[in-house]
């Protein structure tokens, strides 16, 4: 990849909706060539796929809730039950495997406290091998983006 790809990237990360001509206009090529730099990076999966970004609020699922989770045994039966179980949850949005006092980091949204509650109960709590979890609720949001850095490095 190079500075003209990652241009091709973070203008597609801005707006996922632009015509060709338009994306080659902002990274200064011509529409052939950046249509098959653009086809290069969804063949080789650098692109992965194309998104809306939907307001949480305005869809009715407005609480986030941050959970952070230790399982008992880190056995590879274990951890596969665990990441398995996990991928079924909708509400679930994003699953990390973290060091540190945590194994786990979900991000999850729901549209209430009885929700989350009822999410606990019935779908998370019966993971086996989940030994135990600390929320927290997060009641604001300063930033959020998904462009990547262009100076990365």
């Amino acid at each position: 990849m190079d500075i003209k790809d990652r241009q091709i990237i973070r203008e597609l990360q801005k707006d996922g909706r632009l015509t060709n001509q338009e994306l080659a206009a902002r990274v200064s090529l011509s529409p052939s060539p950046c249509l098959r730099r653009l086809r290069h990076l969804e063949e080789t999966g650098i692109i992965k796929g194309y998104t809306a970004v939907v307001d949480q609020k305005a869809f009715g699922l407005p609480v986030t809730c941050f959970v952070r989770v230790r399982l008992v045994q880190h056995s590879k039966e274990g951890v596969k039950a665990f990441e398995d179980a996990i991928e079924l949850i909708e509400e679930v949005q994003d699953c990390y495997l973290m060091t540190g006092d945590c194994d786990y980091l979900l991000k999850i949204i729901v549209k209430d406290l009885e929700a989350y509650e009822t999410l606990v109960r019935t779908r998370i709590h019966q993971i086996a091998g989940v030994a135990s979890m600390d929320t927290g609720f997060a009641y604001g949001k300063v930033k959020q983006t998904r462009v990547f850095p262009a100076n990365h490095g």
